[in-house]
This record gives structure tokens, sequence and C-alpha cells, in this order.
């Protein structure tokens, strides 16, 4: 049974929610009827509806509000989960199923801006959750240690462009944490978002970061997913960073088993990375776009393209730049996601010429 201090938390920051003027899709959906159905409910893991909606609670502001804590909230929780899912994926209702994983022909995509004049960088990323695991606010501290030493010895297994270095976060000296800050590697312990859903215990135990000698493929290690798996570089040239990304995904697969669900594809801690998890995204510079904001986000809309300021989520637009990415993770395989983002951009390039 959930406690009666649970549930006491639970009907004050329902009813908190709902005076308030939030417009979180938590709050859209968590009906009075809803929030009856599962406030009693628990996983085997043994959360419960706040551990699902605590970050939306407490932060009004939220644009999602709910996280999984294990792989079985989605189940258990789905009368939430479900609508928001559908929500957020532009129409990936509770009766489809997401597309087994299907990277394309990883030869289509070249340089969206070969003469750089537009494009300042590219990255593509994914996330992945490593199978017998819960999702944060559930680990232990031991499945912290545990699961960074996998990762560490699975990713000094890597050979050729991908071959690099693994940081443990705890006791990192000065030196290297700076290092890492200014090549902006380097993870902070979660936002207030993050901090409210409990994703930030035992820091900075079982954290890590991986990158190679190039510093174009980098692996965050338990920072809000289980891994983070990133491919970059600077200038436009997506299809370079697709297929290092696509080959790194491949070999770390070989020797971790990721979490995979049926109907929702690869499972993350927030419902807005699952299925293909991927997010190919650039920072570009188009100034006479931005003077024109209405115009951007018609483009933006078409493509299904996500516009956020230069330094990701809740950030302004430093110098005209933005972080441009794809929006839709579900329903499409991972080709068809960068495509989108690929397409999408091409015709932002081409609008701002004609201007």
């Amino acid at each position: 049974m959930v406690d009666a201090a649970v549930l006491e938390k639970l009907e004050t920051g329902f009813a908190k929610l709902e005076a308030s003027d939030s417009k979180s899709l938590l709050k859209k959906y968590l009906t009075r009827e809803v929030f009856d159905q599962l406030k009693t409910k628990k996983t085997s893991f043994g959360s419960t509806l706040l551990d699902v909606i605590q970050s939306g609670l407490e932060n009004h502001d939220s644009g999602i509000g709910i996280y999984a804590p294990d792989a079985e909230s989605y189940t258990i929780f789905a009368d939430l989960f479900d609508p928001i899912i559908e929500d957020y994926h532009g129409g990936f209702k509770k009766t489809d199923k997401h597309p087994p994983k299907d990277f394309g022909d990883v030869s289509v995509f070249g340089n969206l801006d070969p003469a750089s004049e537009y494009i300042v960088s590219t990255r593509v990323r994914c996330g992945r959750s490593l199978e017998g695991y819960p999702f944060n606010p559930c680990l232990t501290e031991e499945q912290y240690k545990e699961m960074e030493q996998k990762v560490s010895s699975t990713l000094s297994g890597l050979e050729g462009e991908l071959k690099g270095t693994f940081y443990p976060l705890t006791g990192m000296d000065k030196e290297t944490q700076q290092k890492l800050i200014d090549d902006h590697f380097l993870f902070k312990e979660g936002d207030r978002f993050l901090q409210a859903a409990n994703a930030c215990r035992f820091w900075p135990t079982g954290r890590g970061i991986f990158h190679n000698d190039a510093k174009t493929f980098l692996v965050w290690c338990n920072e809000e997913d289980h891994l983070r798996i990133i491919s970059m570089q600077m200038g436009g040239d997506l299809g370079t960073v697709y297929r290092r990304l696509v080959s790194a995904v491949n070999d770390i697969e070989k020797r971790l088993p990721f979490s995979h669900n049926d109907r929702l594809g690869f499972l993350t801690f927030c419902p807005t990375n699952l299925g293909t998890t991927v997010r190919a995204s650039v920072h570009i510079k188009v100034p006479k776009l931005a003077a024109n904001k209405a115009k951007l986000e018609e483009i933006a809309s078409k493509f299904n393209l996500q516009v956020r300021g230069t330094r990701g989520e809740h950030t302004e637009a430093e110098g005209g730049i933005y972080d441009i990415s794809n929006k839709r993770r579900m329903g499409l395989t991972e080709f068809d996601a960068v495509k989108e983002m690929y397409d999408g951009i091409a015709e932002l390039i081409k609008i701002e010429k004609e201007l």
C-alpha cells in the first residue's frame, strides 16, 4: 500500500497544481479522475504517483512535469503517461507502436552548410538505459557504482576514432574539471526540475564522462539518463556526425544490453526522449529569421523542429544563435527523425538566404 504521508503529499500537491496557472502537460492531463485512479498504485520498485509527478508539483513552470522513476511506471501509470506522450510526440496514440530501430542509409546525409555561413556546430545524441536497472530515483549507491564500472570498462574497449578516456566525477581533480568545463563537456548536478524528481541522489557517485581524443564523441554516464551518447563537431556536416553516432551506438550495444519496450521504443527517464531518443541539433545563426520570429516558428512547426536559446532549454539566443533540433522522437525511425531535422534546417537556410 501507498503510505499515508505520500497520499497526503499527493493531495496537497494536486490541490496546489489545480489552483495554479501552470501550463504543464501534467496539469493538462492529471484530472481528478486520473489522480484518484493512480494515487494508490505502486511499481515493483516501490515507485508511487508522487515519484512520477513530484517535479511538476514543485515546479509549476515545468513544460512537461513528469518523469518515469523506473521502466514499469510507463505501464502502471499509463493513464497519465499515454496522453502526455501523445500530446508531446505529435499524436503517438496509446494504440500506436514505435517502429523497430532503423538508422537507415547513413550515407544519405551530407554537409548542410559547406561554406560555414550559418551553422556553427552540429550534434546528434541519443539516450539509453541499461537493462535490469531502474532510473535515477530508484537507484541505490551500489547500483550507481556498478553501472559506472560496466560503462567505463565497455567504453575503454572502443577503438579507432571513438577511442578515448573515461573521467569519473568522483574524486576529479580541479585541472581535469576545468578542462572539461572549458570544452563544455562537464555536466553539473541536475537543475531544480531534476532535483525535485530525485534524480541527483548520491551525487557524484556513479557519474562520469567519456570523450574521444578528437573531442567529437562524448558519453555521459548517469546524468539524466543512464547513458547519453553524443556525436558532435563544428560546422554543418550532419552526415559525418550521424555516421559516428550510429557506429558508436552499434558498438556499445554489442556489449551492454539496453532497455527497450515494444510499444515505446528505447526507454528513458523523461517521456519526451522515448522512442528513437534521438535529438539532432545545430547551433545556427539566422539573423533575418531571428528578426522575424513568426516566420521562424512557422517553418519550425512545419518540419517539427524545436527552437531553443543558445544554451538549451529555458535560455535566450545569444548573438542571434539558436539551438534548433527535431522535436519528434516517437512513431518514426531514427533515420526519419534525423531527416526531418536535415530537411528543416536546409529550408531555414534557403529562406534566410532569400530574405
